[in-house]
């Protein structure tokens, strides 16, 4: 199976080495530049983030999407702003009008702050089990051919019909993250891919296997996503020395979150404690000092080393890598030119491998 490689865009310039990209007013001129910048380094798609302070998703998706012509975008949507059929007309609009390349993020809302500035105060374990009604009402928007009614817990709709269809059929591909058993009943029933924060590769097996037993009596064969924070150099050493200067730039701006917000931050949090370095590769001193925040799992070494450590998460059936940097227009271009064509090619070998052991 091809593998599939995203980065993630923001709207205006970072200060500095950078934990976030979302944050900061609107440069259409950066926004332009940014999402350009993946395709010509040969990224699949960009994650397009979600906070209640941040740039409005769909609207940085569809102007992107203007000024490129073949990446996509992996919109983080919010279930439970605005109604699901609302939010299904969206989807399905942009869809069409950026010719099938758009996807969406579930995300339930890590911090009970955030979803509040947007009026939301439902606990975290009501916002997904509405969540889950959210998105089978979506579901049913982009794929009933005559109008429905809906009864929910927490929705209510009659006579439901959309004539703005998907390009994508049945619908756009649906992500989610989480560690609660609340995140993973909902995206075992309606989500497609499974995106993780970077953990060891035993601990990535375990959780692919449990959630793939969750997906199986719903009929689901899920994908993975694993995202990762790559920090490379021409030598070994002078990688290792990378990652320490990037550490000491961010814990001495003084902008580091200092409370995890979920669980999977907490298990981020748990494996630094653990250790600094897991499998090798797996370097997580910013992982704890940020709190589990910002996907910042880190791989270090050489492209070499770095995309061997990857290509062992592919081996276990991870077929998606958020990667992306703390320099982020700079090391895209990095990427592009060091990562992504090895990946591909590392991949294609293993693909070639299973077929010729079949």
């Amino acid at each position: 199976m091809p593998v599939n490689v995203i980065g993630m865009i923001g709207v205006a310039p970072p200060q500095g080495t950078a934990l976030h990209v979302i944050a900061g007013g609107i440069s259409p001129t950066f926004l332009r530049d940014f999402a350009q910048s993946h395709e010509a380094a040969g990224f699949d798609c960009a994650l397009v983030g979600y906070y209640a302070s941040s740039a409005e998703g769909f609207n940085v998706a569809n102007f992107a999407a203007c000024h490129t012509s073949r990446l996509s975008y992996l919109i983080a949507h919010r279930p439970g702003v605005v109604a699901p059929t609302i939010a299904a007309r969206a989807a399905a609009t942009l869809d069409q009008l950026s010719g099938g390349r758009i996807a969406l993020h579930i995300i339930v809302g890590n911090s009970d702050a955030d979803q509040q500035r947007e009026g939301d105060f439902s606990p975290k374990e009501e916002r997904y089990l509405r969540a889950a009604e959210y998105l089978d009402v979506m579901r049913k928007v982009w794929t009933s051919t005559t109008p429905f009614n809906h009864e929910g817990s927490f929705y209510r709709f009659r006579d439901v019909y959309s004539e703005a269809r998907p390009l994508q059929q049945p619908y756009p591909p649906l992500f989610f993250g989480g560690s609660s058993s609340g995140a993973l009943e909902m995206g075992a029933q309606h989500c497609d891919t499974f995106a993780m924060f970077g953990e060891p590769l035993a601990e990535t097996a375990e959780r692919i296997a449990q959630f793939r037993d969750m997906a199986r009596p719903f009929g689901r064969q899920p994908r993975f996503n694993v995202s990762f924070r790559p920090i490379i150099a021409r030598t070994e050493g002078a990688a290792w020395d990378k990652a320490k200067k990037i550490l000491d730039d961010l814990t001495a701006s003084g902008t580091m979150p200092t409370k995890a917000q979920d669980n999977s931050a907490e298990r981020l949090i748990a494996l630094a404690r653990r250790a600094d370095v897991h499998d090798e590769r797996l370097w997580m001193p910013v992982a704890g000092a940020a709190a589990g925040k910002g996907n910042t799992s880190c791989l270090v070494g050489t492209p070499e080393q770095v995309v061997a450590a990857m290509l062992k998460y592919y081996r276990l059936g991870v077929t998606s890598f958020l990667i992306r940097g703390f320099d982020p227009l700079g090391d895209v271009a990095e990427f592009g030119r060091e990562l992504i064509p090895r990946l591909r090619a590392g991949a294609l070998e293993i693909d070639q491998e299973a077929v010729e052991a079949a």
